[in-house]
């Protein structure tokens, strides 16, 4: 492992373990942990979740009672991470579908422990968990989901990964994104750029009050782009990087004739899995966790920028549930959106099965190869009573060769096909 990456990992260690420590420390002394956030406080009753540099608790407010998933981004790099949280932030607000997680506020505060910052980011509570939990509690009741049960909440999935891979913008939004992104004329980057406006909640309260700071309910610093140790070490080198949410170039001779005009700009989740698919209370599936969210379509034209796409991946998108290419990324090459037609296949499989089909007993105990097992395909379908037509379906998910994977709108075709069959 490079020494910054060592770095990095020690700096990733040493904060969950701050955060593990207060949320044991808490439990011992039988009190909840408590944060104050725009002059509000939380109780944080309970860890729901973690990864990397992000915590999610289950949080109530101290004054109306009401609970909330409160994800906790520390941002030791300062300006640098709180711009990389941004754009997790950024990814809720762009995403407006029922199947998709809406975000209700988002708060960015000093890190009392260090010299960082934090960003809080207040989630609705989804009290049943995910389709892990789900699929962990037909494991402990010896149960399985129902062939239309499981088709249905598959399409719910699938009609959020929809919404991302035919999102369109237009020129003006274009242009009012790259003006965010760049901080403006004066290189400063501010949270109401960034789409991190107070929201009222759905019952018309407003869920925080205004933070003091600018005029517009927000406060400014210094934007620079945040990009991986591994992309800092090559733009030191001198290459050229392109990390895939980028805006692309405009072109100086355009007459304005496409201004207003509709854009197909695809966008990958890059981390679909049964733990980022939470359940409503009447079943919805709901997609979460989008800080893994990039422009789909990444041209690949050197090895400098295949290994890059390599360590994201690596970093960002959960090994099981990894489309092949990222594993192993070719030049001359395009990525796109049909790295999650792949983690649905096995999204799908696990659902059935109860694991993803690349932990098997050989990889998990015998010390087999999750990489070689995907980039092979290498998984069977364990003897059940679901449909060869079940199977089929995730069979043409989990081709190795992305163009032979149908398109999202193909898979929902094809699974409503499934549902009618069933009725």
């Amino acid at each position: 492992m490079a020494f910054p990456q060592l770095m990095n990992a020690l700096d990733t260690l040493k904060e969950q373990a701050k955060d593990a420590i207060w949320a044991l420390s808490s439990c011992i002394c039988q009190q909840s942990a408590r944060v104050k956030i725009n002059g509000r406080t939380f109780n944080i009753v309970k860890v729901l979740g973690e990864g990397g540099f992000s915590f999610v608790y289950l949080a109530q407010d101290e004054t109306s009672g009401r609970q909330f998933a409160l994800k906790k981004i520390r941002c030791p790099t300062g300006s640098e991470g709180v711009k990389e949280a941004m754009r997790e932030v950024e990814a809720y607000r762009r995403f407006r579908h029922p199947n998709i997680i809406r975000i209700l506020d988002s708060a960015v505060v000093q890190d009392p422990e260090g010299e960082g910052q934090i960003v809080y980011l207040f989630l609705p509570l989804y009290k049943r968990g995910n389709v892990q939990d789900a699929i962990n509690s037909n494991i402990v009741n010896g149960k399985q989901f129902s062939e239309k049960e499981m088709l249905r909440i598959f399409k719910g999935t699938c009609e959020a990964v929809r919404a991302m891979h035919d999102y369109h913008t237009t020129a003006a939004s274009q242009a009012q994104h790259q003006t965010s992104s760049s901080g403006g004329p004066t290189g400063s980057y501010s949270r109401a750029q960034a789409s991190v406006e107070h929201h009222s909640d759905e019952e018309g309260d407003e869920l925080l009050p205004h933070p003091e700071g600018d005029g517009e309910g927000g406060y400014s610093y210094k934007s620079s782009v945040n990009v991986p140790l591994v992309t800092k070490r090559r733009m030191e080198e001198g290459e050229t990087i392109f990390d895939g949410d980028e805006e692309p170039p405009t072109n100086p001779s355009s007459n304005g004739a496409q201004a207003g005009k509709d854009q197909h700009v695809p966008y990958a989740h890059r981390d679909i899995k049964p733990g980022n698919v939470m359940l409503a209370e009447d079943d919805t599936p709901i997609l979460m966790d989008f800080g893994s969210a990039v422009k789909a379509r990444i041209p690949i034209e050197t090895r400098s920028q295949a290994l890059l796409q390599q360590d994201i991946a690596a970093e960002q998108s959960t090994m099981a549930y990894r489309a092949p290419e990222l594993f192993d990324v070719k030049t001359g090459i395009t990525l796109d959106e049909k790295v999650d037609i792949w983690s649905l296949g096995c999204t799908l499989y696990a659902m059935a099965y109860s694991h993803s089909p690349f932990e098997n007993t050989q990889t998990t105990e015998q010390g087999g190869s999750i990489a070689m097992a995907v980039l092979n395909a290498q998984y069977k379908h364990p003897a059940s009573a679901y449909s060869q037509s079940l199977r089929d379906l995730i069979d043409i998910l989990l081709k190795v060769n992305p163009n032979e994977r149908p398109d999202i709108h193909r898979v929902i075709e094809i699974t409503d096909r499934l549902l009618r069959s069933l009725s």
